[in-house]
C-alpha cells in the first residue's frame, strides 16, 4: 500500500521568523509515521530550515534545481548542492516555472535526470490550463508531460520519484477540481504508467495540488488514486497545514 505524502510548497513567501514559528508548530503536531511530510522553503532559507527540522519526521525539499551539474551558471543551484545540505525532495516543472520562466518539457526532463543522479526524489508537477481543459485536451496534455519523464526514467528511478497533478486553473485561484475530475486524471496517469511498468503504476505516489484546504482534503485524499497533496498557500498556516496532513492519515 502506498504511504500518503503531503508536501508544503512555500513558494516565494516567508522570513526567518516565519520559518521558526511555523516549523515549531509543525514539529509538535506532525508526529505520525504513517504519513510522509515535507516542506519546500524558498532557496535562501533551505539551509536554515534544515536544522530546524531535526528531531521531526518532516523532510526537506527545494522548489527547483538547475539542469547543469556545476559551472558558470550564475543564480543556479545544482542538484548535488541540494543533496549536500540535506534535501530529500525537489519540485520539478511546477506550472509557475513553466509559465513565468518558459520551462519546456525537455528542460524538465533534464532536471529530472540531474535530481536522480544526485540521489534526490523529484516531484514532477504536471497539469493543464483552463483553456486546455475546456478544449477536452487534459489527457493529451498530461500524457505528453508524463511521457518525457518516463522516457528518461530508469527502472531504478521508479521507487524514487513522485508525480503531482496540479490543474493550472486551480492553483491559487480558490477553485478546486471536483473529486470526480481529480480521480479521473489520477487514474489516467496511473494507466499511462502501467504501459511502461506495472510496478511503477502500483508504487508511484501521485499527489494532488490545487487549492487543497482543510475542508476538502479528506475527501480528496480518500480517492483511490490520490496519494496525498502538494500544498501551496495553506502550507503557510500551521493550523491549516496540520489539518490537511491529519486528513491524509
Amino acid at each position: 500500500m502506498r504511504q500518503k505524502l503531503v508536501i508544503g510548497n512555500w513558494k516565494m513567501n516567508g522570513s526567518l521568523a516565519m520559518c521558526s514559528e511555523l516549523l515549531t508548530a509543525l514539529k509538535i503536531r506532525l508526529t505520525s509515521t504513517h504519513v510522509g511530510y515535507a516542506v519546500c522553503p524558498p532557496f535562501v532559507y533551505v539551509s536554515t530550515v534544515k536544522p530546524m527540522l531535526n528531531g521531526s519526521h518532516i523532510a526537506l525539499g527545494a522548489q527547483d534545481l538547475s539542469c547543469h551539474a556545476s559551472g558558470a551558471y550564475t543564480g543556479e543551484t545544482a542538484a548535488s548542492m541540494l543533496k549536500d545540505i540535506g534535501c530529500t525532495y525537489v519540485l520539478i516543472g511546477h506550472s509557475e516555472r513553466r509559465q513565468y520562466h518558459r520551462e519546456t518539457d525537455q528542460l524538465i526532463a533534464e532536471k529530472f535526470v540531474m535530481a536522480r543522479e544526485a540521489g534526490l526524489v523529484p516531484v514532477v508537477c504536471i497539469g493543464e490550463t483552463l483553456a486546455q481543459r475546456e478544449a477536452n485536451e487534459t489527457e493529451t496534455v498530461v500524457a505528453k508531460q508524463l511521457e518525457v519523464i518516463l522516457a528518461v526514467a530508469t527502472d531504478a528511478d521508479y521507487d524514487h520519484m513522485v508525480l503531482a497533478y496540479e490543474p493550472v486553473w486551480a492553483i491559487g485561484t480558490g477553485k478546486t477540481a471536483t473529486p470526480e475530475q481529480v480521480e479521473a486524471v489520477h487514474a489516467f496517469l496511473r494507466q499511462q504508467c502501467a504501459k511502461r511498468s506495472e510496478k511503477l503504476a502500483k508504487t508511484l505516489k501521485i499527489l494532488y495540488g490545487g487549492s487543497v484546504k482543510p475542508g476538502n482534503a479528506k475527501q480528496l485524499f480518500a480517492l483511490p488514486n490520490v496519494d496525498g497533496g502538494l500544498i501551496g498557500g495553506a502550507s503557510l498556516v500551521a493550523d491549516d497545514f496540520v489539518a490537511i496532513c491529519l486528513a491524509a492519515e
